[in-house]
């Protein structure tokens, strides 16, 4: 008789997944189909992703919802990093705990909420001074969103580093810029990686906030895919969701062997300094 007790918690994590990863993988699996419609598999083609393809439309939509997603990650990326240094030394612990409290606001308050509090200030921004809605507000709208997510990654890597490096340091003759270039954005690359990577994929996927606050000739492809959706049933919405979800398969892998990389030089360069001296 065999010792081994039956593991619930291998089973449970196993449905879990199930419930998860079965509607995108049934979404992907019809993807293929020759038929119009998602009720029975009549055979396999590559016509969906062909006509994917040859929409020039939606390929002008796929590089602009890109573009923003690179250019609202990284300027929140800069500005959140940067916060989260002002947020650990904030002397104060009444202020820090403040600043703290209002930055986790952003990351609990509904969407819904945010895109229409965005809505107002870019329409009396209209009002007054003719701004218009489009990209740069939907820009704006993802980098507001994106800076409490860089924060919360960035702020434990800052919380974990030891104050005697850079004592050291400015012991060396170190000025600020040297010790923030050589010292602080070094040990806090993991942080700064992550929180890069999690606002970018937090503006990929937006909807509820850039559906608020985008205007007549500008979208993304969440508000495309949803607009297409209303109109019915088009295989071409699963081929488009497959290729995202491979996309975003890339992505993590790329960021776990970033990450991984990047722990090792850090400590060889620390190694090479400490010898150094």
């Amino acid at each position: 008789m065999s010792n081994h007790k039956f593991n619930w918690s291998h089973l449970y994590l196993i449905l879990v997944f199930i419930i998860l990863y079965a509607p995108i993988f049934y979404l992907i699996y019809y993807s293929f189909n020759a038929g119009g419609t998602m009720t029975s598999f009549t055979g396999f083609t590559l016509e969906h992703y062909r006509a994917v393809f040859e929409d020039t439309r939606l390929i002008g939509i796929v590089i602009d919802t890109f573009l923003l997603a690179f250019l609202s990650a990284l300027i929140a990326t800069i500005i959140g990093t940067f916060g989260a240094m002002g947020i650990h030394y904030t002397k104060q612990r009444g202020v820090r705990n403040t600043l703290l409290s209002l930055n986790n606001i952003l990351m609990v308050s509904p969407d819904v909420i945010i895109g229409a509090s965005f809505l107002i200030l870019f329409t009396f921004l209209g009002t007054w001074f003719g701004f218009q809605l489009g990209f740069m507000s939907v820009l704006l709208s993802h980098i507001a969103f994106s800076i409490p997510i860089v924060v919360l990654m960035v702020l434990p890597k800052m919380q974990e580093m030891n104050p005697s490096l850079i004592d050291a340091a400015r012991d060396l003759g170190a000025n600020n810029w040297q010790v923030l270039r050589q010292i602080i954005l070094p040990y806090l690359t993991p942080g700064i990686i992550a929180g890069y990577f999690m606002a970018f994929t937090y503006s990929l996927d937006d909807f509820a906030v850039t559906f608020f606050v985008t205007g007549n000739g500008f979208s993304t492809l969440s508000v495309e895919i949803y607009s297409r959706a209303r109109q019915g049933i088009s295989l071409e919405i699963n081929a488009l969701s497959a290729l995202l979800f491979l996309f975003s398969i890339l992505l993590v892998t790329g960021y776990y062997f970033i990450s991984k990389d990047n722990k090792p030089k850090y400590k060889k360069k620390k190694t090479q300094k400490i010898g150094g001296k």
